[in-house]
């Protein structure tokens, strides 16, 4: 349970009653950060355009590489809601996510690409504490990537640590995407779950 009550759909009004029923949707059921942040209507709405603004612009760098140091940040944080979701979002896209398991040997393991070990390396460098990100990684990425690749990447490395220091901060844990069993919202009920089992 996280430490702020999620805002149920009884509770919601029409703008979050309508965004929940897209993301219910869309990932089959509703993302409990999201029900969360909903406790501050406005900010909810400049969240939800932000995430949905951010993704469709990102498409500068191949996903694999954008995915995964994304998927880093989540991991050195330690937000669990995080690397689930994430997890499935990699897979949606197709990509190989039984190598998440060695990301802590990323950099000997021949599961990662040359610019994905380059991406990781710029993720941890850019979510410690003072960064320690340099002028010669930055110029290795623009080689690779481009100014704007290496805006991007940027970009969403500083996104995801907004959002893990967030859901950790708020106690918002692994809801079960990756699983296929996305349940753990405080109003899904016994009977939610036995029509997604029919669905099955």
């Amino acid at each position: 349970m996280p430490r702020i009550a999620p805002v149920s759909p009884q509770e919601a009004g029409p703008l979050i009653k309508a965004a929940y029923k897209y993301v219910g949707r869309r990932y089959g059921e509703v993302p409990e950060p999201f029900a969360v942040v909903a406790n501050h209507r406005k900010l909810f709405a400049v969240s939800a355009a932000h995430e949905m603004g951010a993704r469709k612009a990102s498409t500068v760098l191949p996903p694999n590489v954008r995915d995964i140091a994304v998927y880093r940040v989540a991991w050195t944080v330690g937000c669990s809601w995080c690397i689930d979701f994430g997890t499935m979002l990699q897979r949606f896209e197709g990509l190989d996510v039984e190598r998440l398991q060695h990301i802590a040997d990323y950099a000997d393991s021949p599961l990662y690409t040359e610019d994905e070990r380059i991406a990781i390396a710029y993720a941890d460098a850019m979510t410690e504490t003072p960064t320690t990100a340099t002028d010669e990684q930055v110029a290795e990425l623009e080689r690779r990537f481009g100014r704007d690749g290496v805006v991007e990447l940027t970009y969403q490395i500083g996104l995801e640590n907004m959002r893990s220091r967030m859901y950790s901060a708020l106690g918002i844990h692994d809801q079960g995407f990756d699983s296929g069993d996305a349940c753990r919202v405080p109003w899904a009920t016994d009977q939610g779950t036995a029509d997604r089992e029919r669905k099955a």
